[in-house]
């Protein structure tokens, strides 16, 4: 699909107020929103002609029963101890990946703007201290339509943050947040989740370029059935000859996961297929040793994946 952006302004719109009142099921009225510092930026992977990096969005600020509600609990008190968490919520890192291959430069998701939550949306200063302009970004790519992947779609002025860019989504993920019944089917404590996809979708409606699994989306890079988080989350091979980069999107999005990739979390739509699709991922990954990049993975997301026992663990760096 091409063409010219439209607006509909009669669509409701969401902003930070309506945010947090109607998100209770995310965070407890009195949380703190402590915005976490980054480290220094990790060196950038080099795969070919290609080069992947990420940039840092900030972190969100999560209850631990959002993610992990029922699974043994001195398990995971345990687990979270030794993998450095707070024992009562998660603060996870948002970290976009950028992909340089010659003239192109692609950004996975979008981050979070500004109406979200106060730890998060740190993308356009990033963007900034790295030396990109919005206009220099040729591509966006969304591995999911979650707050935190696609609300910095748009910036203070309800414009595109990425004017110049091509923008990219996995039709079924395209088509589940689009449907006319997803708002009424969706729990309450996440109808701005729907409200704010949409929002943001009807600007893109005349021009986002849609794919199925399989696809090569831009030049080396492959799209990677990882449904379960959402039903149209995609993750994202780059490739050069036999070696390659997954960049994860939400897949796996936390260090308990890899551990216990057999846990349901929260945060997925459908948890079993979650399940079986961090088994099946975290499986490829150790066994091709190749790198990745996480959203909400630790120290800019960017390492390797090892079996650990019956589990996996994430090595950074």
């Amino acid at each position: 699909m091409t063409g010219t952006n439209t607006r509909n302004f009669n669509k409701p719109r969401i902003e930070r107020r309506s945010f947090l009142l109607g998100s209770a099921a995310l965070l407890s009225a009195g949380a703190l929103w402590p915005i976490r510092a980054r480290a220094s930026q990790p060196p950038a992977i080099e795969i070919g002609s290609k080069t992947v990096s990420s940039l840092s969005d900030g972190n969100l600020v999560l209850p631990m029963d959002f993610i992990f509600r029922d699974v043994p609990q001195d398990e995971l008190q345990a687990l979270l101890k030794s993998n450095g968490y707070d024992a009562t919520r998660l603060e996870p890192e948002c970290n976009v990946t950028v992909l340089r291959d010659g003239e192109r430069l692609v950004l996975f998701d979008v981050g979070a703007g500004s109406n979200f939550m106060p730890s998060a949306g740190r993308l356009p200063a990033s963007l900034e201290e790295a030396g990109i302009a919005p206009e220099d970004v040729t591509d966006v790519v969304f591995t999911h339509a979650h707050p935190d992947h696609i609300w910095g779609l748009l910036d203070d002025f309800d414009e595109l943050a990425f004017p110049e860019a091509r923008y990219h989504m996995n039709r079924t993920e395209w088509d589940y947040w689009r449907a006319d019944d997803t708002l009424e089917k969706t729990p309450d404590a996440r109808k701005t989740f729907v409200i704010g996809a949409q929002n943001r979708m009807v600007v893109l409606e005349d021009q986002i370029e849609l794919f199925e699994y399989g696809a090569e989306v831009v030049p080396g890079v492959e799209a990677v059935d990882t449904a379960g988080h959402t039903p149209g989350h995609t993750s994202f091979a780059a490739h050069d000859g036999s070696n390659s980069v997954m960049i994860l999107g939400d897949a796996v999005a936390n260090l308990i996961s890899f551990e216990r990739p057999g846990w349901a979390s929260g945060s997925d739509q459908d948890a079993q297929k979650g399940i079986e699709t961090r088994r099946r991922l975290l499986d490829r990954l150790a066994s091709d040793k190749a790198q990745v990049v996480g959203f909400h993975l630790p120290e800019s997301g960017i390492g390797t994946v090892e079996t650990n026992g019956a589990g996996y663990r994430f090595i950074a760096g």
